[in-house]
């Protein structure tokens, strides 16, 4: 027990200074450097904009087989910071088990405040949207999915009509949104930043993704951290529990060691082994993704009922 409490401490510790030094030096960048190769194709550097940071990467499985669940995935960042190549190995982790995943930039603060990082979400949904069936995925298969700054992204997306409703697209046409430790409910705004970011609109209430939850809402997979300083965890549970209340399918789980980065890294293919994050994404892509994900539907099963003993807080739908 004593040997459990010490490595927990240097867990924290060593996550503290990954993200001190995430805005200098990527440590990211590094730690794609394991993510094993052949496992996965990419297409890269795709435009789906006109600005810089407009542009996205595509990886596919190995196998060309048509009609794959898609996800795209959103990093986070604080609105202010993040590179797409950053996190080629959340791409491979979900391409190598069968899905078409899409990973965009988009614009970052100072050079856009809300809602401009949402406008650039919208604009790459609808870019899947029109080409992803060209390299074998099915755009009627469509999963959003973020971490931190972009799981409220992805949430945002899901639940306030208005930025997809701009590109032609609406809730309806997403299959469900994963968030990891979210920032969802976050109001009053109390940094100087996030002032600057989420401050300059006349309804303050309208930047907060809680506050439009519908009757009609893609199914939510929420994933949280139980010692997450960075995002509380109440985030998750009060916009778990306000979908419950509007009748919609939303699986909470809250993992009682995790914390802000360790439930983004564990996605990462050779850090799977006995942890449920990965395992309780895939059963939340296989249930919601419509005829399956072709090849990865056994192997992931066993995986989920060993990742299920291991959380603290169950599925709840």
């Amino acid at each position: 027990m004593m040997r459990r409490l010490v490595l927990r401490r240097w867990t924290a510790r060593l996550e503290e200074a990954a993200l001190q030094l995430a805005r200098r030096l990527r440590p990211l960048a590094l730690f794609n450097l394991a993510v094993p190769r052949g496992t996965y194709r990419r297409l890269a550097d795709l435009p789906y904009g006109e600005g810089p940071r407009q542009r996205l990467d595509v990886y596919l499985p190995v196998a060309a087989v048509q009609d794959r669940p898609v996800v795209v995935f959103f990093y986070g960042g604080s609105w202010q910071s993040g590179h797409r190549q950053g996190y080629r190995f959340v791409g491979q982790a979900l391409s190598a088990r069968g899905m078409v995943t899409v990973i965009p930039d988009y614009r970052l603060y100072p050079e856009v405040r809300f809602p401009g990082f949402l406008e650039d979400g919208a604009r790459a949904c609808a870019w899947v949207r029109e080409h992803i069936g060209a390299v074998g995925g099915n755009p009627d298969r469509l999963f959003l999915m973020g971490h931190s700054a972009g799981a409220y992204i992805a949430a945002m997306l899901a639940l306030d009509r208005r930025y997809l409703a701009r590109m032609g697209l609406t809730p309806e046409h997403l299959r469900g949104f994963i968030g990891l430790a979210g920032p969802y409910d976050f109001l009053p705004l109390r940094q100087r930043q996030l002032i600057d970011i989420f401050g300059g609109v006349d309804d303050i209430p309208e930047t907060q993704p809680i506050n439009f939850v519908h009757q009609t809402a893609p199914p939510a997979l929420l994933l949280h951290g139980a010692t997450d300083r960075i995002v509380r965890v109440e985030n998750t549970r009060r916009l778990a529990q306000r979908l419950r209340q509007a009748g919609r399918p939303v699986r909470e789980i809250i993992y009682p060691h995790y914390k802000h980065l360790t439930i983004l890294l564990y996605l990462a293919s050779f850090l799977q082994e006995g942890e449920p994050v990965f395992p309780d994404i895939h059963r939340f892509l296989l249930d919601y993704s419509g005829n399956g994900i072709g090849g990865w539907e056994s192997a992931g099963q066993q995986a989920v009922g060993r990742g299920q003993r291991a959380v603290g807080r169950g599925n709840r739908e």
